[in-house]
């Protein structure tokens, strides 16, 4: 599989805005989300006023502002507790939503400190979304979330002993991650932020 990738300037203003949805308590340096908002240049990342303590009218809130404030389409990539509080949108500002990556999802109808976000919405989104979860994530059994999968309508992809999809669990950039994205985007190119690392020609990253 393929990933390519152009330069800010040979891009086209039609792309969706990225938006970067991560869960509780963040996504630290070296998360794959926290690389990817530094090198997409499409990317904005939605930002809590209390991480530690999550609210679930809050974070919707945070989250249908951000995507409000963008002047098009936008494509969520949204890890565990994200991916709750993405489902959580109200339908008008999910009909602004292009697509969606949602990873990890978390389980709070079992864990209490993100009791606030239950329940869990279990009806079809309304936007082309791709599941991913771990055999052996601890925050979320696999069978729960295939039964997510289903409920939301989703694509899902099964990681074999991929953990909770985090630093922890030994993701990095996470090319498979990725490579969705690049799906879900449907432009066929995941433009960059200029960098010194970076030419102004098109470049590509294999991924297994």
């Amino acid at each position: 599989m393929r990933i390519l990738y152009r330069t800010e300037a040979n891009t086209l203003s039609t792309r969706p805005t990225i938006v970067i949805v991560p869960g509780w308590r963040d996504s630290g340096p070296g998360h794959w989300q926290s690389l990817w908002a530094e090198r997409l240049a499409d990317a904005v990342r939605v930002t809590q006023d209390d991480w530690i303590t999550p609210n679930c009218t809050a974070w919707v809130a945070s989250i249908r502002q951000t995507i409000l404030n963008q002047p098009g389409p936008v494509v969520i990539v949204a890890h565990s507790l994200g991916c709750i509080a993405t489902t959580h949108l109200p339908r008008d500002v999910a009909l602004r939503i292009r697509g969606a990556l949602l990873v990890a999802p978390a389980d709070p109808e079992r864990r209490g400190p993100l009791a606030e976000f239950a329940p869990v919405p279990h009806q079809k989104l309304p936007y082309r979304n791709v599941l991913v979860a771990s055999s052996n994530d601890p925050y979320c059994p696999v069978r729960q979330a295939g039964a997510y999968a289903r409920a939301w309508g989703s694509e899902f992809v099964r990681v074999q002993d991929g953990g909770h999809i985090n630093v922890e669990s030994g993701h990095g950039e996470w090319p498979l991650g990725l490579a969705l994205l690049q799906s879900l985007v449907g432009e066929g190119a995941l433009p960059l932020r200029p960098t010194h690392s970076h030419s102004t020609s098109p470049q590509s990253l294999e991924t297994a």
